[in-house]
């Protein structure tokens, strides 16, 4: 009985808590990622045609290296977020670089000259 009530106690004040808090760091690091991703779209000039999750994850990426820089430099936070979005910038346009031909090259041309 003792045993029951020890690992009920564990479950609730150990294992809960720690699901909550996994729980808000995947959210805000989702938030944080869509707020330097879009931070990020807005500094590479031209058109970027990428989706919300690329979007995301290349704000994650930048946010998270960028976070890792400006902690090891020790600049202070507006240094910091100043190289989360040049990152999360490099970062979206890498990835337009790199999927800009299977996003352009989807469609086919309805109509054809000289068809069979």
């Amino acid at each position: 009985m003792i045993l029951v009530v020890f690992a009920a106690l564990v479950v609730i004040f150990v294992l809960l808590p720690l699901i909550w808090h996994v729980f808000w760091l995947v959210f805000w690091a989702v938030i944080s990622g869509l707020f330097f991703g879009a931070l990020g779209r807005l500094v590479v000039p031209g058109r970027n045609p990428i989706g919300f999750l690329p979007t995301v994850v290349c704000g994650l990426v930048g946010s998270l290296v960028g976070l890792a820089i400006g902690q090891a430099l020790g600049r202070g936070r507006f240094v910091t977020v100043l190289i989360e979005v040049g990152l999360a910038a490099g970062a979206v346009a890498l990835w337009d670089v790199t999927h800009r031909s299977a996003i352009a090259g989807g469609r086919k041309p309805v109509g054809r000259r000289g068809g069979w």
